[in-house]
């Protein structure tokens, strides 16, 4: 098939030395034809070959290839596996960390820089023919997921785009998004893995010993939960619990005895990896030979070699070596470079045979094993706890089952008693969940905007977002609805009608107290959540929620606060509907705060239509009260007023979809206007700075600039003070950091001015910047001063990848005020050689 090729593409694959999938050369053609390409396929089907396909296609004739990753750490190893393919004088290295050989044919960055670049006009982008987004479904991160959108949208015409993303449900929703901004794009979707999945569910059986027991997941239709397994864990409830979840070291033995290592342990939780390790190795639990213990020590004296012997002694080094002997190790954010590139090699080598690892590891990282384990089936969101979704299990599970070598990969998921199997099933078999946007403007967005498009043009890249075109999408999808809906009522009222009255007046009437229609019923029985009823004795209330039958109970809340549960053959006295009430959706009928809030809203609530007449008539005299057909017509008037509040349902949702997110820029244009950022579109000096500061608290950052409060200060002491803009702290300190002298003085400066931003942002209903926080400040401060990690740690436990990690956000921030500040630039410099240092420096170009 790689006849049909060209010669660059032909060339490339014919090297290596295997048949390429059908996929991959239906993606790969589409390159050469000049397309761009959006390819979801699962992780480990060999969507790389075709990124690597597109840099051969982009070099052949004489154009650069730019590939971008969303963390430092996937930049960095395909920055590495690149200098093998086309050596060091042809790849370059942008992270904000590094800046290796920029101008290089081939420039790995993350997707940051691409952004900036975009936004500076960067001569780098001359020559450019292809972009690479990796792991594109990084777009729906909360918190930086803008970044990706802002690249597809900017980047200059011409230029391909590949975008690599994991499995999602509306891959041609995405693909047709990208083809409305980058012109003939064009979608590949691979379903299958290259290793089969079989999942599992262990749980430990307390009627057998204690023994771990190993379940499928599925049935024998591969869709449906296990029916052995429902039948086990119903039987097994009671006062005396019968299973519980496996403890780590019994799942570790059981995956050796059932021959499933090596294998990828998933905790989310830092502290957790490291205590699960720990306990596994001093089990005396031994996965390696003595060949491979003597390996794993020379691997790892070689890969930290570059590190001081007084921080390898405060690192633990001598006892991590002697847990990584014992075959097991720990992989998460809170460890240095140096520590968590060795436990990679020393996995994918064959040598590690058991990883315990935080969700980062799922992220592009090859380290493919023979199983994957899940210990939980929730995890923490930054601020509550969530299930895992579709897209989650596959993404975690895709590294079990190694191509070439397994012929079958395993997901195993522990019991718990808290996730029903149910769940887990369902999550398991759906397989993926729609790519959804993240994206919302921020003032840097917003000043890059104003100075490179007029207003108008502005406004039409904010509704070229894939947000936007999802909401666009959404609409056309509701107008559809609302006009099937319309001809709904439409049809209804006609069969309602009747030649011997008004159906409507009788209605009307006819629910009084003695109802001798039944039309009182039938009134009420349309009633549904948010409607609004007047009673004759004056009062106001709004239906919370209704049931169902034949005599349904109704939450009814009044403006006051006040609540009833009346059913229906109870509910007299009812006047009319005058409206419906937009209740915050979903409907929180248990919670007093959502009650509260409801009440209060309905106490301003103003009738929009009058939807129901009074009834305080009488049926006497009226001759349709002697239709025979008079059921049948009040039927289809209730039917028509069940439609009809849909109808309004959906006309309110419409409104809401319409142009959201132009608003939310138009607000934060607001705040950028009253601190005199801009005027009639135009940037003022502030505006021109803000442009170069990317950071989640760019306005703060550069109002406290512009007002000096980061002048005046020794190395050390900016140094400080800047980490407050830079550190967020993973769980909430309530004591916070001690700060002295300056420092302090400048923290209260920065305080009172995020106090003063908020209360604009408030005016304008402009979401809060973050408060910043002084967590980091001590030890930026002594870092910066020169103290080494035994100063500043002691034998206190910490956690050395979070203090690199920490430093180098901050070196990035550090670099942007040199550049966009000139008055700062000496002491930024300055701070900057003092902070790149020792373990840091090393920690940035591990």
């Amino acid at each position: 098939m790689t006849a049909t090729l060209g010669d660059a593409a032909r060339v490339f694959l014919e090297a290596q030395g295997f048949e390429p999938d059908a996929f991959q050369l239906e993606a790969i053609a589409a390159i050469e034809r000049g397309a761009s390409v959006v390819v979801t396929a699962p992780t480990g089907s060999g969507k790389t070959l075709i990124a690597e396909a597109a840099i051969e296609i982009a070099r052949a004739v004489g154009k650069r290839a730019f590939y971008t990753t969303p963390i430092k750490a996937l930049s960095n190893q395909k920055y590495r596996d690149f200098v093998v393919r086309y050596g060091e004088d042809g790849v370059g290295l942008l992270t904000g960390d590094n800046s290796l050989n920029g101008d290089a044919p081939v420039v790995v960055m993350t997707t940051e820089v691409l952004r900036n670049m975009i936004y500076a006009d960067s001569a780098a982008l001359d020559g450019l023919g292809v972009v690479v987004l990796d792991e594109v479904h990084y777009l729906q991160d909360r918190y930086r997921g803008s970044v990706w959108e802002e690249t597809i949208i900017h980047l200059p015409a011409g230029i391909q785009l590949v975008n690599l993303s994991a499995t999602v449900a509306n891959g041609d929703e995405f693909a047709g998004w990208v083809g409305a901004r980058r012109g003939a794009t064009e979608l590949v979707v691979e379903e299958h893995r290259p290793v089969p999945l079989e999942s599992v569910y262990l749980l430990r059986d307390r009627y057998h010993g204690d023994a771990i027991e190993w379940f499928p997941v599925f049935g024998k239709d591969g869709i449906r939960p296990n029916p052995r397994v429902v039948t086990l864990l119903r039987k097994g409830r009671g006062r005396h619990k019968r299973f519980a979840t496996p403890r780590r070291l019994e799942v570790a033995e059981s995956l050796l005895v059932n021959g499933k290592l090596p294998a990828i342990y998933f905790i989310f939780s830092r502290a957790g990896c490291d205590q699960a390790a720990r306990t596994v190795a001093a089990s005396g639990l031994r996965l390696t030979s003595v060949s491979e213990r003597e390996e794993i020590r020379a691997v790892a004296t070689e890969a930290t070699a570059h590190l001081d012997a007084t921080d390898l002694s405060v690192l633990g080094f001598t006892s991590w070596v002697a847990m990584l002997e014992s075959g097991v190790a720990a992989h998460h954010a809170g460890m240095v470079p140096a520590f968590k590139e060795t436990v990679e090699q020393l996995f994918a080598a064959g040598h590690i045979k058991l990883v315990f690892a935080t969700e980062t590891l799922a992220l592009g990282i090859n380290m493919p094993a023979r199983a994957v384990v899940l210990e939980s089936f929730s995890k923490f969101n930054g601020e509550s706890h969530e299930l895992l979704r579709a897209g989650d299990y596959t993404q975690l599970t895709g590294r079990a089952g190694r191509r070439g070598i397994d012929s079958l990969g395993t997901a195993a998921v522990l019991y718990s008693p808290y996730v029903p199997f149910k769940k887990v099933a369902d999550v398991a078999a759906m397989g993926s969940h729609p790519l959804v946007s993240s994206f919302e403007p921020s003032y840097n967005m917003a000043v890059n905007l104003v100075a490179n498009y007029s207003k108008s043009r502005a406004q039409e890249l904010l509704r070229a977002s894939f947000a936007q075109y999802r909401m666009q999408e959404r609409a056309a999808r509701l107008t559809a609805r609302i006009n099937d809906r319309s001809a709904e009522v439409a049809r209804y009222r006609a069969a309602a009608q009747c030649e011997l009255g008004d159906i409507e007046a009788f209605a009307a009437a006819a629910a009084g107290p003695d109802d001798p229609a039944g039309t009182r019923r039938t009134f009420l029985e349309a009633v549904d959540s948010g409607d609004v009823l007047d009673f004759d004795d004056g009062t106001r209330w709004v239906v919370i929620a209704r049931g169902y039958g034949g005599n349904p109970r109704f939450h009814l809340l009044s403006e006051g606060g006040q609540e009833d549960r009346p059913r229906l053959a109870d509910l007299h006295g009812v006047r009319g509907c005058p409206g419906s009430l937009d209740l915050a959706q979903p409907v929180h009928a248990r919670d007093p705060d959502y009650l509260r809030a409801a009440a209060e809203e309905l106490g301003r609530w103003e009738p929009d239509s009058v939807e129901f007449r009074a009834f305080d008539g009488t049926v006497s005299g009226m001759s349709i009260a002697a239709c025979p057909k008079l059921d049948e017509h009040l039927s289809w008037l209730a039917r028509s007023r069940r439609s009809a509040k849909e109808l309004r349902r959906l006309e309110r949702r419409r409104v809401r979809v319409s142009d959201d997110i132009v608003t939310r820029f138009e607000a934060r244009m607001g705040v950028l206007a009253e601190l005199g950022y801009v005027e009639k579109w135009t940037l003022s000096e502030k505006g021109e700075r803000l442009r170069r500061v990317y950071s989640e608290l760019d306005l703060l950052l550069t109002e406290i600039a512009a007002a000096g409060h980061l002048g005046g200060l020794r190395p050390a002491e900016f140094a400080s003070v800047v980490s407050l803009f830079t550190f967020e702290p993973r769980i909430a300190d309530p004591d916070g950091a001690r700060l002295f002298g300056v420092v302090a003085e400048r923290n209260g400066l920065i305080e009172g001015a995020w106090q003063r931003l908020s209360a604009v942002e408030d005016r304008m209903g402009v979401p809060n910047t973050r408060e910043p926080q002084a967590g980091f400040a001590p030890l930026a401060y002594g870092w910066a001063s020169g103290a080494d990690l035994e100063d500043l740690f002691g034998g206190d436990d910490f956690a050395a990848g979070d203090f690199v990690r920490n430093c180098r956000q901050l070196l990035d921030l550090m670099r942007q005020i040199r550049d966009a500040f000139p008055g700062l630039a000496a002491v930024a410099a300055t701070a900057i050689s003092a902070t790149d240092r020792g373990i840091v420096a090393v920690g940035g170009h591990a």
